[in-house]
């Protein structure tokens, strides 16, 4: 969710993005996009605990990111990554605390200056901070899980936009494998444990499987940089540890898996040699 994709200096990966979409400078369009998921969510379901919980999310990372990039590179940075790792918490969090959103906050853009290898990052940042805690603090801390219900007309606007976006912004091969693979994923469920086939393929309905499917897993700076084809069988990777997940019965399952399958693949990017130095 937290992407370089909207850093002034634009990594390799990105750098490949075509500089507007919809005439729009590329680098507000995920910050416009996941602003519409907020307003549409909170607008029709009431996703948010509340509007100042979310401020504070968006304040901290914020905050977090200006401090951090002064004293690592002394400059002031670009905000939208900030932004929408702050609006992302405070999409994610179910809490009524607000130290919870601030802290995951923090943790989260923290960890996109501490948690680097060779100027790589490991982790989704976002993901990180929403999996940590989850760990550190489960009994004041949870995630959003609810889906759009019967209202679908609000989930395709939404889905029908941000995969035009991602398809614009070269990402959209990542999206439809991670959501053919939870489909695919859903029907071995359902024959598993017996349960409807509906009840398992229903969460991708919700707002969390949006921001899940739109920012964290096709992150240009935490996606391996190789192939396509291998970008698509990370996401595969993620979904099939999300299975065993939920078959475990972890309610906060794709969040685990990226967390996982994730820094693993770019472990794997960073150390194994490309056909070009064999």
């Amino acid at each position: 969710m937290s992407t370089e994709a909207t850093n002034i200096t634009l990594p390799r990966a990105a750098s490949l993005m075509p500089m507007k979409t919809f005439g729009i400078d590329t680098r507000f369009v995920m910050p416009l996009l996941i602003t519409l998921i907020l307003l549409v969510g909170q607008a029709f379901y009431g996703i948010l605990e509340s509007y100042p919980h979310t401020l504070t999310a968006i304040g901290v990372a914020l905050f977090f990111e200006i401090v951090l990039s002064k004293i690592d590179r002394g400059t002031f940075p670009f905000l939208a990554s900030a932004y929408i790792s702050g609006i992302s918490v405070g999409i994610l969090t179910r809490s009524p605390f607000f130290w919870t959103f601030a802290l995951c906050s923090a943790i989260t853009i923290t960890s996109k200056y501490v948690l680097k290898l060779k100027g790589r990052h490991l982790w989704n940042p976002s993901n990180f901070g929403v999996a940590v805690m989850l760990l550190i603090a489960p009994s004041s801390y949870s995630t959003l899980s609810i889906q759009w219900g019967n209202n679908l007309w609000a989930m395709l606007v939404i889905w029908a936009l941000g995969c035009i976006i991602i398809y614009r912004l070269k990402r959209f091969h990542i999206t439809l494998t991670y959501v053919l693979s939870f489909l695919f994923f859903g029907v071995i469920r359902s024959f598993w444990t017996g349960d409807a086939l509906v009840a398992e393929i229903a969460p991708i309905t919700g707002a969390m499987y949006q921001l899940f499917i739109f920012f964290m897993i096709t992150d240009p700076a935490t996606t391996v940089r190789r192939s396509k084809g291998t970008q698509m069988l990370v996401v595969f990777l993620v979904a099939a540890a999300e299975m065993v997940l939920r078959m475990m019965e972890n309610v906060h399952a794709p969040y685990f898996a990226l967390f996982i399958v994730g820094p693993i693949a770019n472990l794997v990017d960073i150390y194994w040699p490309k056909k070009s130095e064999q």
